[in-house]
């Protein structure tokens, strides 16, 4: 069967509104270290892992004897009503490198879950359904997440059940507080978070929810500090912070484990997800015990933290840690990041280039000028692809190429994604010149 079988079956059976990658969509078939074999044999350099969630890579020996060794037992689920050894090692671990006081975790099937889970838990801990989020944020698909994604090309419903206020703070290239310096926007976003908790809600907000670094909405970096400024406005009020930490966790910033620490401050509560399953459905939930236990109603996880994959996950985490993957994604990044700005710095096309770790942003514009150019995105996805990379793309604008390799990528592989890219950048900018 042919992709193009298998993109029309797709079509006829699947939703929409379901997002594909390229022209001529790929079928991944098989995978090793950071490479992906598509169904016609063609081999790509992995630099989007699955939306940042093959965070280790492919057929790694640890992990995959791991998730085996629990198959063989016969035990693929139990649900929460019964003890699970590895959901415990597992919480105990996460819980300890959390930071939090007193931290308990919850694990889900997802990063959405995990979100909406953040989100029941402080609004019922504050008792208010009012919630503040940041401007070109995503925090899910479910009907709690969505309603706090301040990005309309992910906002699929105006309905809510919280009332959402939305702040300035994580997209700099634009808005307003462009060109500040990075005192004075985080100044700026301060003043406005303390403006639109004057003039939007009643005062007893529940809680600010925010990534330390926008995924959905272009890899958007603020300066380090900002949510320092917002967790002293927050801690007068008694507003809780939630730091979405599904993609800047477990060290892929390269500086810290959790996004949240570059702005010297803990969150209350703290959702993960993706790469701690390096493939399998995991997220979770960490926050204060007297946050977590604040649930008066019973409730259960049918899925969630179930014995493959919290065997799964805590093999990754172990792995991670162990070969300091932390340490290869701050090394990589930061020379992922010169050679980037050296592209963008003989390209006009490139409007910025941003982030952290192997967590980067190269946001496309009209040379010249700022304008978003999503059509210079779309061809270097297309001419990356053509030349054996994956990238992924994203933005408010759909104007920023994302890269996200798997945490154990090699100097090689880095600059080998350095050529390809320079040469897809240089494709886009003859198209607008």
């Amino acid at each position: 069967m042919t992709d193009a079988d298998l993109l029309a079956r797709h079509r006829a059976v699947l939703p929409d509104w379901l997002a594909l990658y390229y022209t001529e969509p790929i079928e991944i078939v098989r995978a090793q270290g950071r490479h992906v074999t598509d169904a016609q044999g063609r081999t790509y350099l992995d630099f989007f892992a699955g939306i940042l969630t093959n965070a280790i890579g492919y057929d790694v020996a640890e992990i995959s004897d791991a998730i085996r060794a629990q198959l063989d037992t016969g035990v693929l689920h139990t649900s929460t009503l019964y003890l699970i050894r590895k959901q415990v090692e597992l919480a105990e671990q996460i819980a300890e490198l959390s930071g939090i006081a007193d931290a308990k975790v919850f694990f889900t099937n997802s990063g959405t879950e995990a979100n909406e889970t953040a989100l029941m838990l402080a609004t019922q801990y504050r008792r208010s359904n009012q919630v503040l989020a940041l401007r070109n944020s995503y925090h899910g698909r479910a009907f709690g997440t969505v309603g706090v994604t301040g990005n309309r090309g992910w906002s699929a419903s105006a309905l809510s059940p919280v009332k959402v206020s939305y702040v300035h703070g994580g997209y700099r290239y634009r808005g307003p507080f462009a060109g500040y310096s990075d005192a004075d926007y985080v100044a700026a976003c301060a003043d406005d978070l303390r403006d639109v908790l004057a003039t939007t809600t009643s005062g007893d907000v529940a809680a600010l929810i925010a990534e330390p670094i926008q995924g959905v909405g272009g890899f958007a970096t603020p300066p380090d500090g900002l949510f320092a400024a917002f967790k002293e406005i927050l801690d007068e009020h008694g507003i809780l912070l939630i730091s979405d930490e599904v993609q800047t966790g477990w060290g892929r910033t390269g500086e810290h484990f959790w996004g949240i620490e570059a702005h010297g401050v803990t969150a209350d509560v703290m959702t993960f997800a993706k790469g701690i399953g390096n493939g399998l459905a995991i997220g979770g939930v960490i926050a204060r015990g007297e946050i977590m236990d604040c649930l008066r109603a019973n409730s259960i996880s049918t899925f969630g933290g179930n014995p493959v994959a919290t065997a799964g996950a805590k093999a990754t985490l172990d792995y991670l840690l162990d070969n300091d993957l932390q340490g290869n994604a701050a090394k990589l990044g930061e020379h992922l990041l010169s050679g980037l700005r050296d592209i963008g710095d003989a390209h006009g096309v490139v409007g910025d280039v941003r982030g952290k770790g192997l967590m980067i942003g190269v946001e496309l514009v009209e040379p010249g000028g700022t304008t978003p150019s999503p059509h210079a995105a779309t061809t270097v996805l297309e001419e990356t692809k053509a030349r054996g990379l994956l990238v992924g793309k994203g933005g408010l604008h759909n104007n920023v190429i994302r890269l996200a390799p798997p945490m154990t990528l090699t100097r090689e592989e880095a600059d080998e994604a350095l050529g390809i890219l320079g040469a897809a950048v240089a494709v886009a900018e003859g198209e607008h010149s």
